[in-house]
């Protein structure tokens, strides 16, 4: 549902967005209010609430609250959940689970890039590649894991790019300069990390730029970043996939080697020749 409210920004009215951006500062719980409450907290009138809703595609602003709920069920589903709404445990021996779960990766993987809003990608591309003084990444428990692998390959192509610790005190020293020329790159999927919005909002609060990387739900980071790139997590296993995560950030990396050029080339030539210098290649 957010991301359908985002891709659909574009096609509304001035008033409309309103409602729509007043939705996303807060999503879920601003849809759960009325009509009469969330017109005055969009500035705009009931009906323009109900029109931004058909726009959507529901009949009222009943059936939207409907279709919000069953969403909220879906952003918030654990691994245990999963398992039982996947029937993962009806799948008996290797075989038959590998043969439920390769088109379903398939399929996620396919639905990511289909789905991917151009301008979000663009705008990503262009802050890692030539606005960015540093650039530092943070993720998840799972999703530091595609953080650390944009980083190593960011590394490779331009300098001051930093995958910022879980711990306190790291994190402390690591965004203590942080400033209206950096970027704060934001892994976060469901089940949502309350750290995660914490430091996008200490970015923007510092004229940082934000990138995140989430799934379809949107983390609610997305309500703060400059561009979000979604991944279709969908899969055949008690496991969110992050397959699809993974072919996003290696698009993204191949983008912004392309826009770099020879400023990329040349700084791989460098790290290519201390390697060999320290016997490290």
């Amino acid at each position: 549902m957010a991301d359908q409210i985002r891709r659909r920004l574009g096609d509304c009215t001035p008033a409309e967005r309103k409602v729509g951006r007043v939705l996303l500062s807060a999503y879920p719980s601003a849809g759960f209010e009325t009509v009469a409450v969330l017109a005055a907290r969009a500035g705009v009138s009931g009906p323009t609430v109900v029109r931004f809703v058909s726009r959507l595609g529901f009949s009222g602003f009943p059936a939207f609250q409907a279709a919000l709920r069953a969403d909220l069920d879906d952003r918030s589903a654990s691994p245990l959940s999963l398992y039982r709404s996947r029937d993962v445990a009806d799948a008996t021996g290797a075989d038959e689970a590998l043969a439920r779960y390769a088109p379903a990766a398939e399929e996620a993987v396919r639905r990511t890039f289909a789905d991917l809003p151009p301008s979000d990608f663009s705008r990503a591309v262009d802050l890692l590649a030539r606005d960015a003084r540093r650039v530092l990444v943070v993720g998840g428990r799972f999703s530091r894991l595609v953080g650390l692998y944009l980083v190593q390959h960011l590394q490779q192509m331009r300098p001051d790019v930093e995958y910022v610790t879980d711990r306190p005190e790291g994190r402390t020293h690591a965004l203590a300069d942080l400033g209206h020329r950096d970027v704060l790159v934001v892994f976060d999927y469901r089940r949502y990390e309350k750290d995660s919005a914490r430091l996008a909002q200490f970015a923007v609060d510092r004229k940082a730029s934000v990138v995140l990387f989430t799934d379809v739900w949107l983390s609610p980071v997305a309500s703060l970043a400059d561009a979000v790139l979604p991944s279709d997590t969908g899969t055949a296993s008690a496991y969110d996939a992050m397959a699809p995560a993974m072919a996003l950030v290696e698009a993204v990396v191949s983008a912004v080697l392309a826009e770099l050029g020879d400023v990329a080339h040349r700084r791989m030539e460098r790290i290519e020749s201390v390697g060999a210098a320290l016997d490290v290649f």
